[in-house]
């Protein structure tokens, strides 16, 4: 009975011990290290991106911006036929081969009275477009004008009342890093909201520098095609158009086309009736460390101008090859894409402040923006221009590019071709300016094994290379 006492007594010693201890050393210790948590703002300031981004997404007030924006985002569904193959039972019952098939997406109105803007790629083949409202009321959309350039359609309905709208930001001034939301119907669910911040500007996905999209890390999946992006002021600076998958779901980065440029787009279809393009007028490239050792150049920033378009603003301006692009207006200049990004909210005749370096001295040229049709590229030892509309309209030409200058040999003996010949087609795809001459440049290089031309006589002829 003893031993059971004894053993007792040293248990219940041995505990106040342990707690006493732990009072005295451990205790203290943690009471300080979360008070130097939470008094000193050093120890927020911490390279953990998920709780900095925390920390600061709760100073942010994104109700009122999310309130504002989801009325004014709609549904957008596009019908259209496509041909299936025929079956037997198609044979046997005498059905028709073709289907009706369904697309769906965003759109974003932008005037209470009904206009709606979207992607290109959104309404592209549609036969009946329909737009159904946050409030579930349904409307047929007319297609007033598309962009496929930008990826830019404009659609109207025709409501009975005033419409609840989003209105344009200045793209230009939005920061990286900086709050946005992403608006619009993924997956068929209506007014979804996702919130990120603006990861980059300026980026370009087809290689070839034709485009200038936000990049930034707002949750985007199928169906938010044609959305918003919009600040937490709730103005609209972006139209949500891409992801960057490989699964064809959102995996962490989604690109939007600027607003700038997007209400330049609509702006011209709706006075115009299509877009007007202010062309500048050089070529080169962005510098790096390579480009500036093979330019020999000590900048490593900047556009350097390698060749100037004949009669362009550029030459008209005195911009020589040579020359290294900082600034244009107001913008900086690191790639094309920035350059041809802003020129995307500029019309022909529009006067931009070029800031340059020549010779290691600054300078700022003020440059009459020139018509599209100026713009020339290099393919197949041929040298290939827009058609004027003028041309197109008096000769009933619907497409293609024209030839200035061929010193292509095997052309001209086998096919004829000559100046004023008309490149209609390569490879299957349809040409509609110099900028698709670059996109085939940029994914068959010089094989081409079918080529549609116009002579000139104007007859159609297309030729296939065994």
């Amino acid at each position: 009975m003893k031993k059971i006492l004894t053993l007792l007594f040293v248990s219940v010693l041995g505990g106040i011990m342990t707690l006493s201890a732990y009072k005295l050393f451990f205790e203290n210790d943690s009471k300080f290290f979360v008070s130097q948590n939470t008094t000193k703002p050093a120890v927020i300031q911490t390279s953990n991106t998920a709780t900095s981004g925390l920390y600061n997404a709760a100073t942010v007030d994104f109700t009122s911006a999310a309130e504002n924006t989801v009325h004014a985002v709609v549904h957008v569904m596009n019908t259209s036929t496509m041909s299936a193959p025929m079956t037997i039972q198609d044979l046997f019952m005498g059905r028709s081969s073709q289907r009706p098939q369904i697309g769906t997406g965003s759109g974003v109105i932008i005037s209470p009275d009904g206009y709606i803007i979207t992607n290109n790629h959104v309404i592209n083949g549609a036969q009946n477009i329909s737009i159904t409202l946050n409030d579930n009321k349904t409307y047929t959309a007319e297609l007033i004008g598309t962009d496929e350039k930008t990826d830019i359609a404009l659609l109207k309905i025709d409501a009975d009342e005033d419409l609840p709208y989003v209105t344009f930001g200045d793209s230009d001034q939005a920061k990286v890093g900086e709050w946005v939301l992403a608006v619009g119907n993924p997956f068929n669910l209506n007014s979804t909201v996702t919130a990120g911040i603006i990861s980059a500007k300026a980026r370009d996905l087809s290689g070839v520098s034709a485009q200038s999209f936000i990049q930034t890390d707002a949750a985007v999946n199928p169906g938010n095609s044609g959305g918003a992006l919009v600040n937490t002021n709730g103005d609209l600076i972006g139209i949500n158009t891409a992801i960057s998958s490989q699964t064809g779901s959102y995996i962490g980065y989604s690109f939007a086309v600027p607003s700038n440029i997007a209400r330049k787009v609509v702006e011209d279809i709706m006075e115009f009736g299509n877009v007007q393009n202010g062309i500048l007028g050089v070529t080169g490239g962005a510098l790096n460390s390579k480009a500036a050792e093979e330019f020999k150049v000590n900048d490593t920033e900047g556009f350097y101008v390698s060749d100037i378009e004949e009669n362009s603003g550029a030459a008209n301006a005195g911009i020589k090859s040579g020359d290294i692009i900082k600034k244009i207006d107001n913008i900086k200049i690191s790639k094309f894409s920035d350059l041809s990004g802003y020129l995307n909210t500029k019309r022909p005749n529009d006067i931009v402040n070029v800031t340059l370096i020549r010779n290691g001295s600054e300078k700022v040229i003020p440059v009459k923006l020139s018509k599209s049709e100026i713009m020339t590229v290099e393919y197949l030892d041929m040298q290939l221009r827009n058609i004027p509309k003028k041309i197109k309209k008096e000769n009933n030409i619907e497409n293609g590019v024209i030839v200035v200058k061929n010193e292509n040999y095997a052309l001209y003996k086998n096919l004829g071709i000559q100046p004023n010949y008309i490149i209609t087609e390569i490879n299957g795809q349809k040409i509609n300016s110099v900028d698709d001459i670059n996109n085939i440049k940029q994914k068959y290089g010089n094989e081409v094994s079918k080529i549609g031309i116009i002579n000139n006589k104007g007859q159609k002829e297309n030729f296939i290379f065994r």
